[in-house]
This record gives structure tokens, sequence and C-alpha cells, in this order.
């Protein structure tokens, strides 16, 4: 099989029934699939293989999945893999654990195929953005566009007055369409780990950010006891 371009899956889980149902419907969408039952071994293959994407189960025997998502948040030739966390059903307390420790997005058990899939495409489709973002300066969304060279922001060609710490945090939010931050990681990512600032300042803050952008307000979506994500495109429609 011819596998060359094709992005790289690698599932950590200790389910075998599980993993084979997985690795079953990712190949059937054209992905590679990389298994491990256990996280030290996950790791290990993920530092020899680099792939594309880590599914990444939280609870493993030995090295669980929050250790191994921390170890490649530390690792510079790991770090920008993108992770997804699969959480017991209504486990909060793992979902903004794992979101803490720097996964992309998270899946609950039981989830669908399909679901998955999905999940995965938009998380590796979201790595192009952030280059696409990189590249062109500017974020559109709809009728609002965020000029990150100018530093400000149009909604129906409306100029939008936004403090300096509302502008990071959509800005952040924004370049990343689907990903969930907790308050804590916008806190680091848009203010700073120096900086004093409290969660309920940060909800004050998108309070003020949904006020001012007006029928654009909902691109920015409130997860329920985790924090913030901004809405991808695909998602509204």
């Amino acid at each position: 099989m011819n596998t060359i371009g094709k992005p790289t899956v690698l599932v950590v889980e200790d389910e075998p029934d599980l993993r084979e149902v997985i690795r079953y419907n990712l190949e059937r969408e054209g992905f590679v699939v990389l298994e491990s039952e256990d996280g030290e071994e996950g790791l290990r293959i993920l530092r020899k293989r680099l792939p594309s994407l880590v599914l990444l189960d939280i609870m493993l025997p030995g090295m669980d999945g929050i250790e191994i998502c921390r170890a490649m948040k530390a690792d510079r030739l790991t770090r920008s893999i993108p992770v997804i966390m699969v959480t017991a059903k209504g486990d909060e307390s793992d979902v903004v654990l794992g979101l803490g420790v720097g996964a992309d997005d998270y899946v609950a058990k039981p989830f669908s195929p399909r679901e998955l899939t999905a999940r995965i495409k938009a998380v590796l489709r979201r790595g192009q953005v952030r280059d696409d973002v990189r590249d062109s300066e500017r974020i559109v969304c709809g009728k609002m566009i965020i000029d990150l060279a100018r530093h400000e922001v149009r909604v129906e060609g409306k100029q939008i007055n936004l403090t300096p710490t509302e502008f990071r945090l959509l800005q952040v939010l924004a370049s990343q369409p689907g990903r969930v931050f907790t308050r804590e990681r916008l806190i680091h990512r848009a203010i700073g780990e120096e900086v004093i600032v409290t969660e309920r300042n940060v909800d004050v803050h998108i309070r003020s950010i949904r006020k001012k952008l007006a029928f654009s307000r909902d691109f920015i979506e409130t997860i329920r006891g985790v924090g913030y994500r901004f809405l991808a495109l695909e998602d509204e429609e």
C-alpha cells in the first residue's frame, strides 16, 4: 500500500477492540495508523515516527495520557504535533487537565467513528490555518476581519475598538478555530504567565468582546466548565 503523503495518526489506547475499530475507520478514510497499548511504548513510537497527530487515551497503564502529553510539549521535536485526548464520558476534570497541558481537542467515550474522523480532520486543518494566518496576517471570519499587522478588527467594514488584552484574546481564539482553550491557557497564550489575571477576568473580557462584535459575537462559543473556542466556519453552517 502506498502511504506517501498520507497523514499518520498514532493511536495510544489500551482497549484492543476499540483500537481495532479506530484503525479500521481511519485507514478507510486514508490515514496511516500506528498503534500502541501503553504510554511508554507510545512515547517511543512518537519520537521515532513523528506522526501527524496523536490520539491519546487519558487512562493508560503505566504512563498515563496526561504525562505523555506533558512530555510531548516539553520536547522541541514533538511539541508541535497535535493531540486529541480520549476521555471517559462526562469526566470534566480530565478534559480541563488535558487541555491545560497542551491537548488540542478531546473526544468522550463512547464516540462514533464519524465524529472521531471529523475531529481529527478539523485539528489537522487548523494546523494549516495557522500557517495561512502567519502568511497573510489577516483572519477573515464571515463579515469580520482581524488584521494582525494593523492590530485592528472590522465587522462589516466598521472598525471595532478593542483593548489590547481583548485583541490578544480574540487573536488567540480566532487563529485556531475549533480548538477549545481553558481559561488558564487563554491567560498564558494571550496575556502571559507573568501577569496576574484571574479566570474570572477572562470571562469579563470575553463578554466585552462579544458585546463589541455585535452580530459576529456568536463566533466565540462557551464550552461549559472548560473555557472557550472560536467557531470554525464549517461548524457554523
